[in-house]
Formats: structure tokens, sequence, C-alpha cells
């Protein structure tokens, strides 16, 4: 088995006040560029790792190795580079080496040995439980991968998006409609609301300055300014609740979204103009 370890991020998981910590899942951020990130999604009993949406290898290799853990899946979330790009430097010759080691995607993902479609199920290590959630848009191929610790209930599950979902964001509509991102990010308002949410970019600070100007009375997005000025890192930071309380992209019901943002009102509507109201906002 490959055997790695990991870099200085804490785990925006909390974990339980006791002398021994108890075991569960955790999820590690991996900065790989200016904005990117990669994650470490670890089973802790097991100390067995999936490494979601890997594009600079020797970040991830470190952080893993610091971890202490062995990488036993990759997991992406769409084809573009920035999320993929490392899959064939560092996980399709992990494939070669050790074949039961697999590369989970959709369909234009490069390198994967899965193929993972709406309603797929698999697991990483002993206990996590990945779910896939179709949420094409951004790309025809974006998967969202909705996890959670097998044995320990009590834990909140976590939802890798890529880059359909950013805090107080959504992806721009690169091969996708304004109807199709309305359906995937409302297939993600379905989750249970104390999801964390694991986004692709750090892009929260534009987002909520977007966000004001859309709906400048919303008190949840003065706390998503908040939390945007005091971390510097605010990946894991947000749940799916806070998201339908604060990100404009999934409140399209909101008269002031509506009528005085973008003078619309069917769904559709909305978004597309949203949408390209956040593509020229240069605030």
């Amino acid at each position: 088995m490959l055997h790695l370890r990991s870099i200085a991020f804490r785990s925006p998981i909390r974990h339980f006040s006791s002398t021994i910590p108890a075991l569960r899942m955790k999820v590690v951020p991996v900065l790989v560029s200016a904005d990117n990130y990669a994650y470490l999604l670890i089973d802790e009993p097991s100390m067995k790792a999936a490494v979601v949406d890997v594009l600079d290898v020797e970040k991830v290799q470190a952080v893993a190795e610091k971890e202490g853990v062995s990488i036993v899946a990759g997991i992406t979330t769409h084809h573009h580079q920035d999320h993929s790009g490392g899959n064939k430097a560092c996980l399709f010759p992990i494939v070669s080496t050790y074949p039961s080691i697999p590369v989970y995607g959709g369909f234009d993902v490069p390198s994967k040995t899965d193929l993972v479609e709406d309603g797929g199920e698999f697991t990483v290590g002993d206990n996590i439980h990945v779910q896939c959630l179709a949420t094409p848009c951004h790309t025809k191929d974006s998967i969202c991968y909705y996890v959670t610790d097998t044995s320990n209930k009590s834990q909140a599950g976590g939802v890798f998006t890529g880059d359909t979902l950013f805090l107080g964001g959504c992806g721009r509509f690169f091969e996708g409609t304004a109807e199709q991102m309305h359906t995937s990010l409302s297939k993600l308002a379905t989750l249970p609301d104390d999801t964390t949410v694991y986004n692709g970019h750090e892009y929260t600070a534009g987002n909520v300055a977007f966000a004001k100007t859309v709906e400048p009375n919303n008190p949840g997005i003065d706390r998503l300014i908040k939390l945007a000025q005091e971390n510097k890192v605010t990946t894991g930071l947000s749940t799916i609740g806070d998201e339908k309380e604060w990100n404009v992209f999934m409140r399209l019901d909101q008269s002031a979204i509506k009528y005085a943002a973008t003078g619309a009102e069917e769904p559709s509507a909305v978004m597309t103009k949203l949408r390209e109201l956040k593509n020229n906002f240069r605030g």
C-alpha cells in the first residue's frame, strides 16, 4: 500500500473533548494552488483515506504523510484540469501497482477506474459511506459526494461540491443551463442542514461581496461577511443549512432576489440573471 502523510490544515470537523479523542471521519483541506482545494477524506479507525480532487501531488502527499494515512481511493468531482490534473501523475500509477485502488469520477474524468453516476455508492476505508449526486451544469459530468461515518451516527455528514456549490456562490454554467444549476443546487438543499460543505475553491470573499449587493438586508449574509473576514480558509466552516440562509443562488424565491435584483420571477430566469450579474460583478 502507498503510505503517505499530511500538511498544516486542521480538519474543520470538531472532535469530542475527552482524554482519548474519539476516532471518526476526518476531512483535511489541502490548498494546492492560489485558491484550489484538494482534500483528504480520512477514516481514522482504519487510517485509510481518499484524496478528493488531487492537483498538486507533492502537496497532497505531504499532507497524507503528516496524517499517517494510506491512500486507498481517488475521488474527482469533475473533469476540469484544476480538479483532475493530478489523477494521471498520482493515482493512475498507484492503480497500476495496486489494482484494488479505485479512482472514482464522472464520464469525462481522466484516469478513472470506476465510473460513478447519480445514486451510486461506495465506501472509503472501513466506515465512510459515499453517496454520489449528479449535479450537471458547471460541467456535464459534475458529481458531488455526500459522505457519512457509519461507525459514528452522531457525526454530521459532509459534501464535496467541486465547482457546483461554493460558500455563498455557485459555479459558472460552462456546460449547462440555469435550469440545471437550479436543479443541482435544489438537490444539494435536500441534504441534512448540518451537512458540512467542502467546496473546490476559496471564493468566499468575492461571493459575499456580490451577495450583499443582491440581498443587502439579509442577516445571514452579514454572518458570512464576518466568517470571511475572520478566516483565510473558509471551506468546511459552512453547512447546507447556512447556505440556504446566505447563498443567493439557493434563495431564488426571495422577493429581494426575484424582483429588486433580477426583475424576474421564474426560477430559471432568476438564476440566469443572477449568474449574469455575478459574472459582471467587479466589487
